[in-house]
């Protein structure tokens, strides 16, 4: 029973919440708000947003800071048993950095036309990796809007 209640609470949508407070914690900080996180066996095993001004490192991205703290959660490099998720579509970066994990599974919200890993196909992936987008794509599509013309005004 309890099983079965513990998946009925943690949804997709509940992980997508807990990427966007992620979002929101690297705008605050005048970061790109992207943010994720890593789920494995129904639990957040790794929280991270873009840490790119901050660190000055263009490698900073929420899904390499994520990838590399469940890593060194689970004492190993691969995330075979893991789930991304993520407020904005990995970049080709990302993408391949998930491929080497063999991360089991991605869930973005919002599609990236201009950096998204789709722009180059689905190859890019580990072959096994399941894909879902679109939880809150329209609240963390606004999120990133907003900051960008916000810079520019």
């Amino acid at each position: 029973m309890e099983t079965e209640l513990t998946l009925s609470i943690y949804s997709d949508a509940h992980f997508m919440r807990e990427a966007y407070k992620e979002a929101q914690k690297a705008l605050a900080e005048d970061e790109v708000p992207v943010g994720a996180v890593v789920v494995c066996n129904n639990q957040i095993i790794a929280r991270a947003h873009n840490l790119t001004q901050r660190l000055n490192d263009v490698t900073a991205h929420a899904e390499m800071q994520a990838i590399t703290a469940a890593a060194n959660y689970l004492g190993g490099k691969y995330l075979n048993e893991c789930t991304l998720y993520v407020t904005l579509e990995p970049c080709v970066m990302c993408a391949g950095a998930l491929h080497w994990a063999q991360i089991k599974k991605i869930v973005f919200a919002a599609a990236d036309e201009k950096r998204g890993y789709q722009r180059l196909g689905n190859q890019i992936l580990h072959p096994k990796t399941v894909i879902e987008s679109g939880i809150m794509a329209e609240e963390c599509k606004m999120l990133i809007t907003d900051f960008f013309k916000n810079k520019r005004s």
